[in-house]
């Protein structure tokens, strides 16, 4: 044998060796990186299994995420140990005492935050954040001016927040109902329930099924949350302006029961409130990683309204819907594929000067 062959065939070898080396190496840290997922998804732990399959079920696109890793007995358990109970009475307008006059004292730095503002000032943007979220919350001083915007072809084709905004001079906007949506695919067109808009009924599409009841402003500019049918709705509580959608968050100042994380997951939010004093508020919290923000979920969405003193407020629709418009900016970081980030929705709740 050569010099040469002999060379040749050590080097061979020693690629072979480093090769398998390699190999073991990749192998290893595969069943390194499968056992801690082992561990992490099906270890003692429950709080990343529950946050996992709490959050993805209540997407419409990434189910997957929690089917992969689980069966069906242990998703059910899993929804059934965290859920969101929400109080059983409707909202009695009569607490509600809407009052414009000038604050001086506060009693918390939030009340600070709502209360201290510019002079003829329609509304304030306030930052929030907390574990995991950021988001911001917007206090709309004269609740007359607060209503229900709707895509210009309700039932046919949805529009984003930031158009509907648009067409109709709004100032402040927010995402409002959820819609059918059968094959996670949907423009947005037909709202998940009743829609009243000026008094009067505008859509009506019977599957809302999502907790709550109709959430809207009564004649008097009152926040009601009530879970009736759309005749009593118009009839008894005179609402001008009303979706459905839920769930309830807080009621007469009374929040829902939330066990676990209230089988809502992480992800973007979008909610509505009213004070005692009549002020308005709106909130989106941003989720998914933008703007650093995972999310959140019934429970840090309730303790937000309460922190800044919503007698009564209800969740909105969320996830990719979440969207926050200011004077014709996208104020947010909405995660869905349209105008901004803004996906098509069938209804918006708005604010016009």
């Amino acid at each position: 044998m050569t010099k040469v062959k002999e060379k040749k065939q050590k080097t061979k070898k020693r690629v072979s060796i480093q090769v398998k080396r390699f190999l073991l190496l990749l192998f290893s840290l595969g069943v390194i990186g499968l056992s801690v997922c082992s561990f992490i998804l099906y270890g003692p732990w429950s709080w990343v299994r529950e946050r996992l399959i709490t959050t993805a079920m209540t997407t419409m696109t990434h189910q997957y995420l929690a089917t992969w890793f689980y069966n069906d007995d242990v998703i059910q358990e899993v929804l059934a140990n965290n859920r969101t109970i929400e109080p059983a009475e409707d909202t009695n307008p009569d607490f509600i005492k809407i009052d414009d006059s000038d604050v001086q004292k506060y009693s918390s730095k939030y009340e600070k935050e709502i209360l201290e503002r510019e002079e003829g000032a329609t509304y304030k943007l306030i930052e929030v954040s907390g574990t995991g979220y950021k988001g911001y919350l917007v206090a709309i001083y004269d609740p007359s001016k607060v209503s229900i915007g709707t895509t210009s072809k309700l039932g046919t084709i949805g529009q984003s927040v930031r158009v509907i905004a648009r067409k109709n001079n709004a100032v402040v906007a927010i995402n409002a109902s959820g819609f059918y949506d059968p094959d996670w695919n949907s423009n947005g067109a037909i709202p998940h329930g009743t829609v009243i808009k000026d008094g009067k009924i505008v859509y009506d599409y019977e599957d809302a099924k999502v907790g709550g009841g109709f959430v809207g402003f009564n004649e008097d500019d009152v926040l009601v949350l009530a879970r009736t049918d759309k005749y009593t709705a118009l009839r008894k509580y005179k609402y001008r302006d009303a979706i459905e959608f839920g769930p309830f968050l807080i009621v007469n100042g009374k929040p829902s029961f939330v066990q676990g994380d209230g089988g809502w997951g992480l992800a973007p939010r979008t909610a509505i409130g009213q004070r005692k004093d009549g002020i308005v508020l709106f909130l989106v919290v941003d989720g998914r990683g933008r703007n650093n923000s995972v999310g959140c979920g019934m429970v840090e969405l309730t303790e937000i309204m309460q922190k800044y003193g919503a007698y009564n407020a209800a969740n909105m629709d969320g996830g990719s819907s979440s969207g926050l418009i200011i004077n014709d900016e996208v104020i947010n970081h909405p995660t869905a594929g349209g105008d901004n980030g803004l996906r098509n929705i069938p209804t918006a709740w708005i604010v016009t000067e």
